[in-house]
């Protein structure tokens, strides 16, 4: 029995060393395929490159800025400055002549009109007209923030509210003076008034007193 058994191993023998070489190649393939993969892998994956991270923002824990970053220093919104609005003058006044009086010390033009002088066509006329508007009442001045020869220019009203420069155009005795455009009276004039005073209304600058 012993015989037999060895003889069947002998047998058996060659057998086995084909096996053996077999599975050996298959699992040579094997690895030589896996190793081809890998390296197929890498060859084709993407560099990465290095991103840094973006630093975050402090932000300010008052609810009221929830979401805005909080800075070092305050900004502040720039406002456009407010037109310092001027005291009003207040009184009763005396007349010099069509377009200008005076409350108290101060010597008022009447903005927006030119009226004749006193020595020319209709000049007393004006003066005295405008002296029957003002009589008794207390009148009003709203500077406008300039001045003409030492006047204060202001648009001057009578006690009912009445503006004293609409008042002398519309009676034909001034007129509309050009460069004030919060203060246009043309609409104003008479038919007559621009032949009447036969002299061209001088502009601002060249206003006479």
């Amino acid at each position: 029995m012993n015989a037999s058994l060895v003889t069947l191993i002998v047998g058996l023998m060659p057998l086995t060393n084909r096996l053996f070489k077999i599975i050996s190649i298959l699992l040579f393939l094997a690895l030589a395929v896996f190793v081809a993969v890998l390296m197929r892998k890498k060859r084709h994956r993407p560099n990465r490159k290095f991103t840094p991270k973006p630093v975050s923002k402090s932000f300010s824990r008052n609810p009221n800025n929830k979401g805005k970053p909080k800075t070092s220093a305050t900004i502040h919104q720039l406002k456009p400055p407010k037109e310092i609005e001027r005291p009003p003058i207040v009184g009763g006044c005396w007349v010099i002549d069509g377009d200008t009086i005076h409350i108290g010390s101060n010597k008022i033009r009447l903005q927006g009109i030119n009226a004749p002088e006193l020595d020319e066509p209709y000049g007393k006329q004006a003066k005295w007209a405008l002296h029957k508007l003002v009589k008794g009442q207390t009148i009003t001045a709203q500077p406008n923030g300039e001045e003409s020869y030492g006047r204060i220019v202001a648009k001057c009203y009578l006690e009912d509210g009445r503006d004293l420069a609409a008042e002398m155009v519309k009676m034909g005795l001034a007129l509309d003076l050009p460069n004030y455009p919060d203060a246009d009276y043309k609409h104003l004039e008479t038919p007559t008034s621009r032949k009447k005073l036969s002299w061209k209304p001088p502009k601002k600058e060249d206003t006479e007193e």
